[in-house]
């Protein structure tokens, strides 16, 4: 990993981790967030992935807007290090903790291998 990379890298860490800390204290069921991106096609790559616990509260969210909410917040920590995406609905993905566990027995290397794709 060249210099600028690791930069770009440890950016959008800080600011997932920033729309992470603000999402958790909506009290939505929303657990964690993680990224996927291949640098050689960034940001077109950049997948993020927001976990919720069970699929449920991933559902409720869905009904009343708060995934919305999420990826507003994820875009706003995004232009903040200079990070432009077209439409953030294709690069934020909802998921959960209960649907890992059906699908992929657990393994989230595994999952979002499968679904970075």
């Amino acid at each position: 990993m060249n210099k600028t990379i690791k930069k770009r890298e440890n950016a959008l860490i800080c600011a997932l981790t920033e729309a992470c800390e603000m999402a958790k204290d909506w009290n939505i069921g929303f657990q964690w967030l993680t990224h996927t991106a291949r640098h050689n096609a960034f940001p077109h790559s950049l997948l993020i992935f927001c976990v919720f616990s069970s699929d449920a509260e991933m559902d409720r969210a869905t009904e009343r807007s708060d995934d919305e909410m999420l990826r507003l917040a994820i875009q706003k920590q995004l232009a903040k290090i200079g990070v432009r995406v077209k439409d953030i609905r294709q690069h934020v993905r909802i998921d959960s903790e209960e649907s890992c566990l059906r699908e992929d027995q657990g393994n989230w290397q595994k999952r979002l291998a499968r679904l970075s794709v």
